[in-house]
C-alpha cells in the first residue's frame, strides 16, 4: 500500500472506526454494549452483555449515538419504519467529529473498492438505488430457483462427507461447514472452484468490515484484501462478458445481472463483494453455529434422528438461539419518539438481533436451545423489511442439507476439543471446530 493511500485510508479508519473505538474502550468495564463490541472476554460473555443491556428495558440509551434495542418487537418495527435508513459511512453518527465534516472526510478518502458495507452496495443503500439492485438479484433467490439448486447442494454436501470419512478427526468449519456455501456462491457467480480457498480467505477480511471499532490494522488488512478482490473481479467480469459474447444463454445470477441489467462495473463488484462476504460467511456459521450447539445438547441430536422431519424448525432455532448475525443498524432521518424514547434526527438505532432472539417476551425459556421448539421461526435473523435476507431460503436449505447429512452420515461424531471462538462479533461464529468422526453409516446403494 502507497504512503498516500496509507494516509487516505487512515483518515478513513479513524472516522468510521477508530474514534469510536477510543470511546467504546475507555466504556468497557462501565457500558455492557461496550463490553459487547470490544471486551477480551467478548466471546465468552456474549449474551450475557446482552442481557445486561435488556435489564434496563427492551430500548436503553447508547451514550453518544442514539438507543440500542434489543426486543423483537421494537427491533422488527424499527426495521421495517421508512423513517429509518441504512447505516453507512456518510452518516454514521459521530460523538466528536461535526456531522459535516465527517461526509467531506469520506467523499475526500473514498477508495472507490467493492466495500460489502459501503454504497453502493445494497447493504449499504436505500431505495429507490436499493430497488434496483434487489430486483435483479432477487430471481436467483426465489423459492422455486433454490428449489433448482438443492439437487447440486446435495451433490456438494456428499462429496464433502466422503473426503470426511477418509479421516479420523477433522475441523468441520475448515473441511466442511465453510466449503459448502462458497462452493455454491461461487458456481452462481461463475467463479471456478478452484478459486474457492482465495474467496474464503477474502469472506473473512470482508466479515471484520462489519464489525464496529476495528483496530487499524485489521481493517488495513481488509483494505487490502478489497484491493485484491478488485482486480480479481476485473479479471472475472472480462472473462464472463467474453463468454456471454458466445454463449448470450449462459447460466448463473452473475451473468443474468450482466445481460439483462444496467449496473456499471463498480455496482456491479459491489454486489459480487456483498454475495460473497454475506452470502456465504453468515451460512458458513449458521452451519457451524448449529453443529456446536447439537453437539452441546446431545438430547437434541437424539430428538432429531427419531424426527427427521424436524430438521427444518431445527435450523429454525439454530438461527434463534446463536444468531450469524448479532448487530445491524440504523439511522433517524427525522426526530422519532417511539415507546416513550426520542430518538432526534441522525442518531442510531443499534439493533441487537442475537438479543432480540432471545425476547423472553416472545420465547419461552429463551437461553434454552429447543429444536422443537413452536415458534423459533420469528426470529429476526435474517432481519426485516426491505433490507430482509436476500439469500435466507438458500441459506436455509444449505443448513438443512448440511447438518442432516452429516449427523446422519457420522452418528459417533463427538467434540475432539472445545471449538475455539470467531473473531468477529458481528458475523457470529467459531474459529474452529475440532471432532472425531467415528465411523461413517455406510450408505445405500442407488
Amino acid at each position: 500500500m502507497r504512503a498516500r493511500n496509507r494516509i487516505k485510508y487512515w483518515s478513513r479508519w479513524v472516522t468510521m472506526h477508530g474514534i469510536s473505538r477510543v470511546g467504546l474502550l475507555t466504556q468497557v468495564r462501565k457500558m455492557p454494549l461496550a463490553a459487547l463490541f470490544l471486551s477480551p472476554d467478548r466471546a465468552d460473555n456474549h449474551y450475557r452483555y446482552i442481557e445486561q443491556i435488556r435489564s434496563v428495558g427492551p430500548i436503553a440509551p447508547a451514550r453518544a449515538t442514539g438507543l440500542v434495542f434489543t426486543g423483537l418487537a421494537q427491533t422488527r418495527e424499527i426495521l421495517r419504519d421508512h423513517r429509518f435508513i441504512t447505516l453507512a459511512p456518510n452518516n454514521i453518527p459521530s460523538p466528536v467529529l461535526p456531522k459535516a465534516l465527517s461526509r467531506w472526510i469520506f467523499e475526500k478518502t473514498e477508495p472507490g473498492l467493492p466495500n460489502p458495507v459501503e454504497p453502493p452496495a445494497m447493504l449499504a443503500v436505500d431505495p429507490p438505488e436499493h430497488t434496483r439492485f434487489r430486483k435483479l438479484v432477487s430471481k436467483a433467490f426465489t423459492p422455486r430457483a433454490v428449489g433448482k439448486l438443492e439437487d447440486r447442494v446435495r451433490e456438494v454436501t456428499l462429496e464433502l462427507l466422503e473426503n470426511l470419512e477418509r479421516k479420523e478427526r477433522a475441523d468441520l468449519l475448515d473441511d466442511y461447514a465453510s466449503q459448502l456455501p462458497v462452493a455454491i456462491i461461487a458456481e452462481m457467480l461463475g467463479v471456478p472452484r478452484a478459486d474457492a480457498p482465495f474467496l474464503l480467505q477474502w469472506g473473512n477480511h470482508g466479515a471484520a468490515l462489519l464489525d464496529i471499532g476495528m483496530t487499524w490494522s485489521a481493517y488495513r488488512d481488509a483494505t487490502q484484501a478489497l484491493m485484491e478482490i478488485d482486480r480479481y473481479f476485473d479479471a472475472h467480469l472480462i472473462r464472463l462478458r467474453g463468454e456471454l459474447a458466445q454463449d448470450p444463454t449462459l447460466d448463473g445470477i452473475l451473468a443474468s445481472i450482466v445481460r439483462d441489467g444496467d449496473l456499471d462495473d463498480r455496482e456491479l463488484k459491489a454486489t459480487m463483494a456483498l454475495l460473497l462476504g454475506a452470502g456465504f460467511e453468515t451460512t458458513v456459521n449458521l452451519i457451524g453455529n448449529g453443529i456446536v450447539a447439537l453437539l452441546r445438547h446431545s438430547e437434541q441430536l437424539d430428538y432429531l434422528r427419531e424426527n427427521p422431519e424436524g430438521w427444518p424448525n431445527a435450523v429454525e432455532e439454530i438461527l434463534r438461539y446463536d444468531s450469524p448475525v448479532q448487530v445491524t443498524g440504523r439511522v433517524a432521518t427525522e426526530t422519532v419518539e417511539f415507546e416513550g424514547h426520542t430518538l432526534p434526527a441522525g442518531s442510531m438505532a443499534v439493533l441487537l438481533l442475537g438479543g432480540a432472539n432471545r425476547d423472553p417476551a416472545v420465547f419461552d425459556e429463551p437461553d434454552v436451545f429447543d429444536v422443537s421448539r413452536a415458534n423459533a421461526r420469528e426470529h429476526v435473523a435474517f432481519g426485516s423489511g426491505v433490507h430482509v435476507c436476500l439469500g435466507a431460503s438458500l441459506a436455509r436449505m444449505e443448513g438443512v442439507v448440511a447438518l442432516q447429512s452429516l449427523f446422519e452420515r457420522f452418528p459417533e461424531l463427538t467434540r475432539a476439543a472445545d471449538p475455539t471462538p470467531g473473531k468477529h462479533v458481528n458475523l457470529h461464529g467459531f474459529g474452529s471446530l475440532p471432532v472425531n468422526l467415528g465411523r461413517a453409516r455406510v450408505r445405500a446403494s442407488s
